[in-house]
């Protein structure tokens, strides 16, 4: 009877706890209750041990994650990149400033096979902007875009304009060399894609030239074939852009030169400049 007494006092407990005892603290002890006296001359009966009641595991609390090193939000369509807005000047900041900001930048995988940062060089106020995809295994080891054998092409092609590297400004639509130089992932794109906006919003162009499908592609937030698309003007912010083949398609299809060269006197003619040759 007294083990029966035990039980309710502990059932009526636990109902009044709501249950909360096997994810909490114990239940209180049983007031003592007497133990029988043994006759006279008899040893007195043995205490009987008592357990505490089980208690449920409390899963440890899951680690925090390393500030910075957050994959980038999954996107699944150009669409999804944030929406395009006009260049303004009060906007404007100093280029030194965005790359101090960028850091050693680990807001996408591409950050762990990198060997350094690929920012931009070139004019901090110049008028023609070259965007191209991403840096390859040259531009990786230096640190600056469009120094490998595509790059010399394309400075022979500024030179072409009647202009050198120092007059443009030059950079990627990602900072870091994608693996085995692939085409840059929506995530990766979607990772640099302030970085590029407050460039370009430092720097203030007057015109844009996207080298390639894969700039050409995330800075219009849409699909577009560049054999379609390039010759054509577009425009990136209110800044008018033109299409056209990236230098590592031209050492590949050396005949394309033709095609390129006449998207470069487009751009000169907006400008006000006669090429150096026809």
């Amino acid at each position: 009877m007294d083990l029966v007494s035990e039980l309710r006092r502990h059932l009526a407990w636990a109902e009044e706890e709501e249950d909360v005892l096997l994810v909490t603290r114990p239940p209180p002890p049983p007031p003592p209750r007497a133990m029988p006296r043994a006759p006279a001359g008899q040893p007195a009966p043995p205490v009987p041990a008592r357990t505490a009641p089980a208690r449920a595991p409390v899963a440890a609390p899951a680690a925090a994650k390393e500030v910075g090193t957050a994959p980038a939000r999954a996107i699944r369509k150009l669409s999804e990149l944030p929406k395009v807005e006009r260049l303004r000047e009060e906007d404007r900041r100093p280029l030194d400033e965005i790359r101090r900001s960028l850091g050693e930048c680990t807001r996408c995988k591409l950050c762990s096979g990198r060997k350094n940062v690929v920012f931009g060089v070139g004019n901090p106020r110049a008028e023609l902007v070259f965007v191209g995809e991403g840096p390859g295994e040259d531009e990786d080891a230096q640190g600056i875009p469009f120094v490998g054998a595509a790059g010399q092409l394309l400075t022979k092609m500024i030179e072409a304009m009647g202009l050198k590297r120092d007059d443009v400004y030059i950079c990627n639509v990602v900072k870091c060399r994608p693996p085995g130089n692939r085409t840059p992932e929506l995530d990766e794109i979607a990772a640099c894609d302030p970085f590029l906006r407050a460039q370009l919003a430092s720097v203030q162009p007057k015109v844009m030239v996207g080298l390639g499908k894969t700039a050409v592609q995330a800075l219009l937030r849409q699909e577009v074939s560049i054999t379609q698309a390039r010759g054509t003007w577009r425009e990136y912010a209110g800044v008018p852009l033109m299409p056209t083949f990236h230098p590592a398609y031209l050492l590949r299809n050396p005949a394309a030169k033709k095609d390129v060269w006449e998207d470069l006197k487009k751009v000169m003619k907006l400008m006000g400049k006669e090429p150096k040759r026809p």
